[in-house]
C-alpha cells in the first residue's frame, strides 16, 4: 500500500483529488456533489489547487442573498472561486454560465452541493457543455488509513491477476466498520453509542433540513418508515409493490420517495446487467445505501452483538464492498459502470463492472475459507459472457487463490485499502 501525504495532519486526502485537479485544468466548471457530511467542503478547502481559491458558502445568508441578487460580485476581483452548497440558489448557475461564456478561459469555478445536481434538470441544462461532474462518496478504508487507491480493479479489467500467495493478515472483522460507517466526522468517535447518536442526528438533519430544500414531503414519519424498511432490504432487488404494501403508501408515492432518496444521494439503485436482452435475466434494480453505517442504523442495529446476529449482515458487507467498488470505478477514465447480474432461476453475481468493452464479475462472501463451489455463479456468468476479463471472489480469508483460468479469490481488503 502506498502512503498518501498531506500538509494537514487532521485532513485525510480523498482518492478523487487527482481526478478533480486534472478536470479543473481542462474545464471551466467542476461540480462536486454528494450526500451531507461526506467531506465536499473539507476537500475543496484543503486540496490543491482549490485551497488557494476564494471559498464562499451559500450557507452564509449574506452570500446566499448576493448569489440571488448580484451574483457577479461573488467573483469580483478573482478568477478562481469555490462556491459551496450551490443547490440553495439554482438561479446562480445561469450567471456562472454567462460569466464563463463572456470570459472564456479566464474564470474557473468549483461548485459543490448536497444533492445529485445531475438529476436536477435546471442545473444540468444551465451548465450543459461547460461543466464536468463528480460524486464524492463516503470515505473508503484506504482513505481512512491514508493510503493510495489500489489498482486491482483496473488490472483485473485488463485480465491481469495477482499471483497466488498468503497475505500477512486476513481482513478484519467488518462488524465495527459496518456499525460505525464511513462518514468523515465518525473518525473522531470511538464507541458504538457515539456512532449511534451521530447517525440519529444525521437522519434528523437530513429529514428536517436537506429534504425540505428539494421537495415538500408532507409526512416525514412515513418517509422515514420507508427508509427503515428499505435499509433492511439493502442489497436486495427493489420490489416497489412490496414496499408500498408494507408502508401503506401508494405506488406513485413510493416511486417519488425513492427518487428523492437518490437525488439527495443517501441511496442508489444498482441496475441489472441486461446487455444481452435475454428473457431469463432479471431486470429490476437492487437497492444500496451510500453508507452501510446508515443502513445498519436505520435497520435498528446499534451494537456489535445485535449486528453479528443480524440476518442482513451479509447484505451489509456487500453494501460496504459495493461502496468501495463504486469509488474505484469512478476513478477510471472514463468512469466504469457498476451493475449486478441475476437470472430468473436465481443465479446471481453481486457486481458487474463495465469499462468500455471490458467486463469484470465480482462476488462477495463472508466466509474465511473458499472452495471451487463458491465460484459457481462466476462461472455461469463467464460462460454467458466469454468476452469478460474474468471474475473476482472477495472473501474474508488471507490468501490469493486461483479458482479457475479467469477466476481469483482475494481478501476483500484488496479492493478497500
Amino acid at each position: 500500500m502506498n502512503s498518501f501525504h498531506s500538509n494537514d495532519n487532521a485532513y485525510r486526502p480523498r482518492w478523487l483529488t487527482s481526478t478533480l485537479q486534472t478536470a479543473s485544468q481542462e474545464h471551466p466548471i467542476v461540480v462536486v456533489t454528494g450526500a451531507r457530511q461526506v467531506g465536499k467542503s473539507t476537500l475543496l478547502r484543503h486540496a490543491e489547487p482549490f485551497c488557494h481559491w476564494r471559498f464562499l458558502t451559500l450557507d452564509d445568508f449574506a452570500v446566499l442573498r448576493l448569489a440571488r441578487e448580484r451574483p457577479a460580485e461573488l467573483w469580483a476581483g478573482t478568477d478562481r472561486v469555490v462556491l459551496d452548497e450551490v443547490q440553495r440558489a439554482p438561479e446562480l448557475l445561469l450567471a456562472i454560465k454567462q460569466a464563463v461564456d463572456q470570459q472564456p478561459g479566464r474564470l474557473h469555478f468549483a461548485l459543490s452541493g448536497s444533492a445529485n445536481l445531475l438529476l436536477l434538470r435546471s442545473v444540468s441544462e444551465s451548465l450543459a457543455g461547460r461543466a464536468v461532474y463528480f460524486v464524492l462518496h463516503p470515505m473508503t478504508l484506504g482513505e481512512m488509513h491514508r493510503v493510495a487507491p489500489p489498482d486491482i480493479l483496473a488490472r483485473a479489467l485488463a485480465g491481469e491477476w495477482p499471483a497466488e500467495g498468503v497475505l500477512p493478515e486476513a481482513p478484519p472483522d467488518p462488524v465495527e466498520h459496518l456499525l460505525r460507517g464511513f462518514m468523515p466526522p465518525l473518525l473522531v468517535l470511538d464507541t458504538p453509542p457515539a456512532w449511534t447518536r451521530w447517525w440519529d442526528e444525521y437522519v434528523s438533519a437530513y429529514l428536517e433540513r436537506d429534504l425540505r430544500q428539494y421537495s415538500q414531503i408532507e409526512n416525514l414519519l412515513e418517509y422515514r418508515r420507508l427508509m427503515e424498511l428499505l435499509a433492511l432490504r439493502s442489497g436486495q432487488v427493489i420490489n416497489q409493490s412490496g414496499l408500498g404494501r408494507d408502508t401503506r403508501l401508494s405506488q406513485p408515492t413510493v416511486h417519488r420517495y425513492l427518487n428523492m432518496l437518490e437525488t439527495t444521494q443517501v441511496f442508489a439503485r444498482l441496475p441489472a446487467y441486461t446487455v444481452s436482452h435475454a428473457s431469463h435475466l432479471l431486470k429490476a434494480p437492487k437497492s444500496f445505501w451510500n453508507d452501510p453505517g446508515l443502513a445498519v442504523f436505520l435497520s435498528g442495529y446499534f451494537d456489535s452483538a445485535s449486528l453479528r446476529q443480524a440476518r442482513e449482515r451479509g447484505a451489509y458487507l456487500e453494501t460496504m464492498i459495493g461502496h468501495h467498488l463504486r469509488v474505484l470505478a469512478g476513478l477510471l477514465t472514463p468512469p466504469a459502470r457498476l451493475y449486478f447480474w441475476r437470472t430468473q432461476n436465481g443465479q446471481e453475481v453481486d457486481f458487474v463492472v463495465e469499462h468500455g468493452r471490458r467486463l469484470l464479475a465480482v462476488e462477495v462472501t463472508e466466509t474465511t475459507q473458499v472452495s471451487y463451489n463458491d465460484a459457481n455463479a462466476l462461472r455461469v456468468f463467464l460462460d454467458e459472457y466469454p468476452e469478460a476479463a474474468g471474475g473476482l471472489l472477495l472473501y474474508g480469508g488471507n490468501a490469493v487463490r486461483r479458482l479457475g483460468e479467469r477466476i481469483v479469490a482475494l481478501p476483500w481488503t484488496m479492493v478497500t485499502c
